[in-house]
């Protein structure tokens, strides 16, 4: 399987609009994660059991619709929340469409990762903050979040690089973005030479959202 570089310098233009689709999509799908996954995230860690917001109502109705969305697989859910996305966007197909749905699959991911981080932290730091009076909210902001913020950062990365696959498949459904890119030449004109580009630029991307998450919490986890 050889590779036409003559093919690839034809659709330059081609693949730099799908991956600056896949940027849109991902950039506005981890925007809001971040707005309503990280406090959702905080809520179900407070409400657990022992902690200072403890409700056992809010946590399982919190933890039960996380889960729903989490075990739906992407392709399903695109397919799936099509009238929301209509109802949002007024359209079912396109970039903005589909960062609908990456929305919808990276909240609740991105949620159980900063539940997760917030549970490797030692309880005797909270212990010791309501014990000088702390409110709830100053011990969220002041003790939880920075106390965890290496490892959010680092869920940030995962979150991320999950929404470069899932914006992938969304070729599939004229998403648009690298997948559709790979999707309407590679695999419906069998063109083997960007099949190959497709994925090669994936995995570049990966590998640099990786490198430079990486890189931040390191560098936050020092200071």
């Amino acid at each position: 399987m050889g590779i036409d570089v003559e093919r690839i310098t034809e659709l330059v233009p081609e693949m730099t609009t799908a991956f600056g689709e896949t940027l849109y999509m991902i950039g506005i799908a981890i925007v809001i994660a971040l707005i309503i996954g990280l406090p959702l995230g905080v809520l179900l860690f407070v409400t657990d059991k022992g902690l200072f917001w403890e409700n056992s109502a809010i946590k399982s109705i919190l933890g039960f619709i996380v889960n729903i969305i989490r075990s739906i697989p992407f392709i399903i859910l695109l397919v799936a929340i099509t009238p929301l996305t209509i109802l949002i966007v007024g359209n079912p197909i396109g970039p903005t469409a589909a960062s609908v749905s990456l929305s919808v699959a990276a909240i609740p991911f991105f949620a159980r990762i900063v539940e997760t981080s917030l549970r490797e932290i030692d309880k005797g730091v909270v212990e010791a903050a309501i014990a000088v009076g702390a409110t709830p909210w100053m011990i969220i902001t002041d003790v939880l979040l920075p106390e965890a913020k290496a490892s959010i950062i680092q869920g940030v990365t995962l979150t991320v690089i999950s929404l470069v696959g899932y914006s992938a498949m969304a070729g599939f459904v004229g998403g648009g973005g690298i997948g559709d890119l790979a999707i309407r030449f590679g695999y419906y004109r069998y063109d083997n030479t960007i099949m190959v580009v497709t994925v090669a630029i994936l995995i570049l991307l990966v590998q640099l959202i990786q490198l430079i998450g990486d890189r931040v919490s390191k560098a936050v986890d020092k200071s």
